[in-house]
Formats: structure tokens, C-alpha cells, sequence
């Protein structure tokens, strides 16, 4: 039986220390994996934890002869292409030919919110998120994060403001983000 196989019913069974080495064993090399479909370093790492999510949720049984590690990067790369599909539908035609300077500006701008949005409270993190970064309406934020309307769109206030704060506070010019 495959290691990691062991480790995952291990789990199961409420071991989760396992669960820690089975994240510890598998994790860095899904990230570069998805890294190199999305050329995103935080969507590969989400696309990484969702491969990890899925397994706890669904709380799966596997044969003995089954390869843990495949069926982790196939989740891995079924995620991947969700999210480039969801991108595409964004993003409007003709990504392709989008200048190559532009698009490191939007990387580096993106890298400078997802750092300053680290330092915001857990709650202006999430709606950020969701609104600005996944495309989530406010009315679809509110139901993900069970909040009223009016309480998400106050919390949208609230976390521009306080994001407004921290990358004044950094230099960043905000104005242009």
C-alpha cells in the first residue's frame, strides 16, 4: 500500500498529525505543479489547498493499489483549468495579444493587494476576496459569508477604507491599483 494512502486513512480514523504529514509530503510539489498551469504563485496555492480540501471533505475511500499522489495532482489540475476557464470568461478576447508589460503590471499590482490585504481583520480579507478578486457580486458575498446585504456592503466600506489606509501607509499609491 502507497504511503500516502496510509497516511490519508490514518486521518480517517482521526490521526491528525496524519493529515499534517500527508500536507507536509505532497503540498510544495502541487504548488509548482499548478504554478506552471497558472503562472499565479496564490492561485497555485489555492488550487494546492483545494486538492488537500476536497480530500477532507469527501472523505474518499481508496483501494490499496490506489496512487494517492495521482489522484492529488489530478484534482490539482482539474482545478487549475476551473479556474482558467473562469479567467477566460472574465477577461476579455483577446487576452493573448495583451502586452507583456501590462500584464506584470497587473501581476505586481495584484501581489501588492494580496499583501496588503494580509493585514487586514479575517472578515475585510474575505469580502475583499470574494467581490473584488473572485468577481462574486455583493448579494452573492453576502450568502457566501451569511450576512445581510446591508452588513456586506458596509464591510466592503469599511475594508476599502482600511486598504486604502494600509497601502497609503506603505507608499503605494492607491489611486492607480
Amino acid at each position: 500500500m502507497e504511503e500516502g494512502i496510509a497516511l490519508y486513512r490514518r486521518y480517517l480514523q482521526g490521526d491528525g498529525a496524519a493529515l499534517e504529514a500527508l500536507v507536509a509530503r505532497y503540498s510544495d510539489a502541487l504548488v509548482r505543479f499548478a504554478y506552471c498551469l497558472l503562472k499565479d504563485a496564490y492561485a497555485a496555492e489555492d488550487a494546492a489547498e483545494d486538492a488537500f480540501v476536497a480530500l477532507i471533505v469527501k472523505k474518499r475511500t481508496f483501494s490499496d493499489d490506489t496512487n494517492l499522489r495521482a489522484y492529488l495532482y489530478k484534482t490539482v489540475r482539474n482545478r487549475c483549468i476551473d479556474l482558467i476557464r473562469r479567467e477566460r470568461k472574465r477577461i476579455p478576447s483577446p487576452e493573448f495579444s495583451e502586452d507583456p508589460v501590462l500584464l506584470a503590471e497587473r501581476r505586481e499590482r495584484n501581489a501588492i493587494l494580496y499583501a496588503a490585504m494580509q493585514k487586514l481583520p479575517a472578515q475585510y480579507g474575505d469580502v475583499l476576496y470574494l467581490v473584488f478578486l473572485e468577481g462574486f457580486r455583493p448579494e452573492e458575498a453576502a450568502r457566501i459569508l451569511r450576512r445581510t446585504k446591508k452588513q456586506t456592503y458596509n464591510l466592503i466600506a469599511r475594508a476599502k477604507a482600511a486598504l486604502k489606509e494600509i497601502l497609503a501607509g506603505q507608499g503605494v499609491n492607491y489611486e492607480n491599483l
